[in-house]
């Protein structure tokens, strides 16, 4: 069987032994993910920057491995605390809109 791994480039991928993500067979496995901007390495403060810089680490793996947001099947959340989750659904909105208009004309359609 064929994998293939994809690194963020984090320090803690070696410490603790995982990838960003990864590729096997047709399904490409994505880790847990944080808001952390990689290219400033810094971490933003506000919970919906940190929802889009999370978005923007996963799809950079995501595309690394051949792959797309278009096609996540599934997506855990996990917020420390419970009033930072409505202020990030523009966030979710963003980048799963695709999604939101195949569920809505797959109901309308019913």
């Amino acid at each position: 069987m064929n994998r293939k791994l994809i690194s963020s480039g984090s320090e803690f991928e070696l410490k603790i032994g995982y990838s960003r993500a990864v590729v096997d067979g047709d399904y490409v496995f994505v880790s847990g993910t944080t808001g952390f901007d990689y290219g400033s390495m810094s971490i933003s403060e506000n919970p919906a920057e940190q929802a889009d810089q999370c978005f923007k680490n996963i799809e950079k793996a995501l595309l690394e491995a051949g792959s797309s947001l278009d096609q996540v099947v599934r997506v855990h959340y996990i917020f420390p605390e419970k009033s930072d989750f409505e202020p990030c659904w523009p966030i979710f909105k963003k980048y799963f809109e695709k999604v939101e208009i195949e569920v809505t004309a797959r109901v309308n359609h019913a």
